[in-house]
C-alpha cells in the first residue's frame, strides 16, 4: 500500500514539474521552439495522468490532476 502511495505522489510531483516547465517555456529561452517545448511538457503530463488512472481510476485521477494544477 505504501508503494502505491509513493507512486501516486511521484506522479503528482511530476505533473506539477511538467506544468511549471511549460509555463516557463512561455517566457524563457529555449533551443527548440516554444511550441515544441510546451507540447512535450503537456504530453508528459498526459502520460502521468494515464498512469494515475491505472492506479486510482479515471475519476480520482482527474480530481488529483485538477487539485495538483489548482495549487500552482
Amino acid at each position: 500500500m505504501q508503494e502505491h502511495k509513493s507512486e501516486i505522489a511521484r506522479l503528482r510531483e511530476r505533473i506539477e514539474l511538467e506544468y511549471q516547465a511549460a509555463q516557463r517555456g512561455l517566457t524563457g529561452y529555449a533551443c527548440v521552439s516554444q511550441h515544441e517545448f510546451i507540447t512535450a511538457r503537456m504530453e508528459n503530463m498526459s502520460q502521468c495522468h494515464e498512469e494515475l488512472k491505472a492506479l486510482v481510476g479515471p475519476q480520482e485521477a482527474i480530481r488529483m490532476l485538477a487539485e495538483t494544477l489548482e495549487k500552482l
